[in-house]
Order: structure tokens, then sequence, then C-alpha cells
């Protein structure tokens, strides 16, 4: 059986942890070379060294991806080491939790320059290496762009901005059959929300809070990015993909 994503090169940024290293892997695992992103050394070289491992092809590269010029250098890696780019997954971010009135300046400027700005600009940087065969972009939001959640001002700000610059971005380049989803996961055991469970209170409260009974996984998040990047997708654009074991539907308890 073919592998759904056989012969392709597939970048993935934050790859080093959470749902990025497992997207990356899923796509390993579907024969993608995957180029692993991080601004974590450690973390992203032990991520491309657990996949070679494994004989998959994987390589790091170091990358803030709020920099232009690092942006622009590591995707010219990308492709002096395996040629070509057909999937871009989106995933760098981070994570504050503020009102606005708590907000600072420079911690609102930092969310909006990881998560969003570079968001844009590896797309910018990405996009003209799909324009002659197409390819499919996947972008990280958040379900917290799509309903409020409190305590979470800049950060819900990005990602509802993620949310509206996928569509755009779907909008521009349908033309070149390159495809630009989003994925809205809801709260996932990832060591971004390690803070939000230390708690056993607040952590089964969360929990509550989705339908499903349980929080996410990576590998949950990275299914569904594995959908939009493969073929199985190939008429899917403009979409925010919700992954949040029914976190957006409402109230679970009888009221």
């Amino acid at each position: 059986m073919q592998m759904l994503l056989e012969g392709m090169t597939a970048v993935v940024t934050g790859a080093g942890s959470g749902i990025g290293q497992a997207s990356a892997s899923a796509m390993a695992r579907e024969g993608a070379s995957v180029a692993i992103l991080d601004s974590n050394e450690a973390a992203g070289r032990q991520t491309a060294g657990e996949l070679t491992a494994q004989k998959f092809k994987a390589a790091f590269f170091s990358l803030n991806v709020t920099s232009e010029e690092q942006v622009r250098a590591a995707m010219a890696q990308v492709i002096n080491k395996f040629g070509r780019i057909d999937i871009l997954h989106n995933n760098a971010g981070i994570a504050i939790r503020h009102t606005v009135t708590e907000q600072d300046e420079q911690g609102w400027q930092t969310c909006m320059d990881v998560n969003l700005k570079g968001v844009f600009l590896c797309a910018k940087h990405v996009i003209p290496h799909m324009l002659d065969r197409g390819g499919s972009i996947i972008n990280t939001a958040s379900v917290t762009g799509i309903v409020g959640v409190r305590n979470r001002a800049a950060y819900s700000a990005t990602k509802g901005a993620v949310v509206a610059l996928t569509r755009n971005m779907a909008l521009d380049y349908a033309r070149h059959q390159i495809r630009v989803n989003c994925i809205c996961p809801g709260f996932v055991r990832t060591p971004m929300a390690k803070a939000l469970l230390e708690d056993p209170i607040k952590a089964k409260r969360l929990v509550d809070t989705h339908p499903l009974g349980r929080l996410g996984t990576p590998e949950d998040v990275a299914n569904a990015v594995l959908f939009l990047a493969s073929d199985l997708a190939s008429w899917v654009t403009g979409h925010a993909l919700v992954v949040d074991g029914g976190f957006s539907a409402g109230r679970p308890e009888e009221i």
C-alpha cells in the first residue's frame, strides 16, 4: 500500500515537542522527508535523531520564526537538503495567559510575533517553492481563536488572526493548487499546557469541559494535520478544522 505522503517533503515549525513533534512523526511514517524546525536546538535535534534512528528521512534546522532573515535562510537550506517543499505545518507558537489590562506591551508583541508573524514569514518563503506543483499549508490556530476563553487576550487574538489569514491565503493561492487550512486544537497534553494541569482540581475542571471526557493528545491533532497534508483532503481549502473533544460545541453539563 502506498503511503499517504510518499516522495513529499514536509516542513514543520515548532517540531521539537508537542503537536509539532507528533505531526512530524506522523508525516515521516507516511513517507515524507521531514524538516524539523525549532528555536530549541536540543529538542529539535532530538526529534530529528529519533526519526532518523527509525530509518525515516529527517533533518533539523535551527529557526526563530520571528526573523525573516532566518526564515529565508532555513527554507533555502531545506531546499538544498531535500530539493522541494510540498507541505508546510506552521506550528511554532507560545501561550500567554492575561486579560487586556494585565497584559504588558512586550508580552503582547512577542505573542504576535511568534504566533502570527511567524506564520506569515514561513508561508511567504515557502509558497514560491510550491507555485509550480501545488502544496498544502496547515497553520496551527486554536479553539480559542473561534470561541472565547478567559484570560487569553493576546493569545486568542493571534489565533483568531491565524484563522482569518488562513482563509485569505487559501483564496490567494488556490489557482496554484496550494491548499491552505488550519487546525484549531482544544486543550492538549503538551509542555505548553503543563502549568494548567499542575493543580489536580483545576485539571479535573478542565477535563470536564470536554464532552468526550479527556484532554487531547498531540497524536490526536497530528492525525488531523496528516489528513489536511495529504491528497485525502484534495478538495479542502480555507477550512478551520476543530480538534477539541467537543469543547467548542457548548456546555457539557446539564442545566
